[in-house]
């Protein structure tokens, strides 16, 4: 088919606080029909943290179960989780239990925040009876390695035989989350140190050392917990995310490709969703466009992964009249 012929695939992550990632996608595919595109294949995408259950559940088909569980600081909250696969997989998200948004920022207590609720919500999956349960790790409010989530599974009478996956948004390791995460959640530095100590306390605990080891220290430690205690397999939540949504034949049956995120910086090339859906443009050929909520990605690192036009964009308005621009130079072959 000839390349004017084929659709742009929109494929971007959520604007982290502030648009879901169907609410992206949408807003350019609205500016590159107003621009005489063909309707696009949008393709809202996850890299394992907030919003892999919306980008998931669509394409897998499924249901969503609620229930009531605690929030980082113990308060009740309604969290959902959904199954698909004929319930035979469930999908939990961590951060609809345990996440960043659920505390104001004056509340913020990196000592506190407990991932309690995330385990009553893996316990919930694992009595609906799903065989496999993944876990989407991003946006936690806690530092907690997991305790919080391993107590609740405990008292829950553990996972049923349920095999759990954690889908990791990047590949910190255990001991390092207190450092790299800890001061988004309200943690100075004299926390941080102690922060270090209880997990360093609570690894040593663990039938199994997680310090070290690739993608542990995801949300404050739980991927490291649930691997220690339930061994868990650990995956990188783009890939598994991207393959889940058949990225890769739409991408080659696309004319372009246009992602986006909240934020473009280093941490874009070290496993965030962006970083892999440019790795596979590159190597596909397939020209590839980003909106960003910010660009402090420096022009060696857009060449890394072939970007070819990086537009910052805050509103629904602006991401709009972004893809009605790019899809007039798509239509006229300026880009």
């Amino acid at each position: 088919m000839p390349v004017r012929e084929r659709p742009v695939l929109v494929a971007p992550d959520s604007f982290k606080g502030t648009f879901r990632a169907s609410e992206v996608a949408g807003a350019i595919g609205r500016g590159l029909e107003r621009a005489g595109l063909m309707p696009p294949d949008l393709c809202p995408v996850a890299d394992g943290g907030e919003g892999t259950l919306d980008a998931l559940l669509p394409q897998l088909g499924g249901e969503l179960a609620g229930l009531d569980v605690h929030d980082p600081l113990g308060r009740p909250v309604r969290a959902q989780f959904g199954l698909v696969e004929d319930g035979g997989t469930a999908i939990v998200e961590m951060a609809a239990a345990s996440g960043l948004g659920l505390v104001a920022e004056d509340e913020r207590d990196a000592w506190a925040a407990s991932t309690y609720g995330t385990g009553e919500l893996i316990a919930a999956a694992a009595r609906a009876g799903a065989a496999v349960i993944l876990v989407a790790v991003g946006g936690s409010a806690t530092t907690d390695g997991g305790a919080g989530a391993l107590e609740a599974i405990d008292q829950a009478g553990g996972l049923g035989g349920a095999r759990i996956v954690v889908l990791c948004d990047v590949r910190t390791p255990w001991e390092a989350a207190p450092r790299v995460f800890g001061p988004q959640k309200g943690a100075d530095p004299a926390l941080v140190r102690r922060l270090e100590r209880r997990l360093d306390e609570l690894a040593a605990k663990l039938p199994r050392d997680p310090c070290g080891v690739p993608m542990t220290g995801c949300a404050g430690g739980l991927s490291g917990g649930l691997w220690a205690a339930h061994g868990a397999v650990l995956e990188p939540g783009a890939q598994f995310v991207l393959d889940a949504l058949d990225f890769d034949a739409r991408m080659r049956a696309s004319r372009a490709v246009v992602t986006g995120e909240g934020k473009l910086d280093q941490q874009t090339l070290e496993g965030k969703l962006v970083g892999e859906i440019g790795t596979r443009a590159r190597q596909a050929g397939v020209p590839l466009h980003a909106f960003v909520g910010r660009d402090e990605l420096d022009p060696f690192g857009k060449r890394i992964i072939d970007l070819q036009v990086v537009r910052e964009t805050t509103t629904l308005e602006q991401l709009e009249a972004a893809g009605e621009e790019l899809g007039a130079a798509l239509a006229t072959g300026a880009a």
